[in-house]
């Protein structure tokens, strides 16, 4: 293939137009996928989070299990503590040592009731994270029964295309070396601004390929004399004839179907 130097306006308009029509082409297999792959990995960040929030859910009840085995180790001293001091007041001296003493009772005493109205509302607290962590759990499984089947449609895309789709994008870049920088910046800043992604287009039926708008037949016969790079003045797309269009297009089906 000849060089970018040795390139002549035809040559560069081909290479431009073989370069749009494999861009294309892997548009096209992107297109397949859509959004499947936005899908899939905002299932496994969903699915993600499910199972964080189930293990925070899960540290939650081993906490609440710890202070509600605290409250009864409280209750078991204050109990204790009870028996010892009914025990020490049968042996006072004085009705102060006795009253001091029946004040140690009833402060234990309200401990073990504060204690037992704790444990209660604990113990409520484990009743509803259980049904939260039931809830979250029927959802991450749905989750992950759908993340199942959405990669598993990825997958089976990927394995039909994934080798094309290389082998397309080998091509491009091999296409790519022999187009100018300015050609190519061009093609690229059309081919990003334009819905459609066609840069390159040919002349159909007296308009710009995919326009309405009528070009001019003395531009028409400009176009198809190959002799320089003209541009759609709307849509500032490059335009190539019909003819070349089609030999290119016969050209490139035959090289789509090797990579297949």
């Amino acid at each position: 293939m000849a060089t970018k130097t040795e390139v002549t306006v035809e040559d560069k308009l081909r290479a431009l137009y073989d370069l749009q029509l494999i861009d294309s082409r892997v548009d096209e297999i992107r297109n397949v996928r859509g959004e499947l792959p936005l899908e899939v990995q905002d299932l496994e960040d969903e699915v993600q989070g499910l199972k964080t929030r189930i293990d925070k859910l899960k540290t939650d009840l081993e906490t609440i299990n710890y202070e509600i085995s605290a409250k009864k180790n409280l209750i078991e001293d204050a109990k204790a503590l009870i028996k010892k001091y009914s025990e020490q007041q049968k042996n006072v001296r004085n009705s102060r040592e006795f009253n001091s003493l029946a004040k140690e009772v009833e402060f234990q005493e309200l401990e073990i009731q504060l204690a037992e109205k704790h444990i209660k509302e604990f113990k409520a607290q484990i009743d509803q994270k259980k049904e939260i962590v039931s809830g979250t759990k029927e959802n991450l499984t749905e989750r992950e029964t759908h993340l199942k089947h959405k990669k598993g449609e990825l997958d089976a895309i990927l394995a039909e295309t994934e080798k094309e789709e290389k082998a397309l994008m080998k091509k491009s870049e091999e296409f790519e070396k022999i187009i100018e920088d300015r050609l190519l910046n061009a093609y690229k800043r059309i081919r990003h601004r334009v819905k459609n992604g066609l840069a390159v287009v040919p002349v159909e039926r007296g308009a710009s390929g995919g326009s309405f708008f009528t070009i001019p037949p003395q531009v028409q016969v400009e176009i198809a004399s190959r002799k320089k790079i003209i541009s759609d003045e709307h849509s500032g797309r490059i335009l190539v004839d019909p003819a070349l269009a089609e030999e290119e297009q016969k050209k490139m089906e035959q090289i789509f179907d090797k990579v297949k």
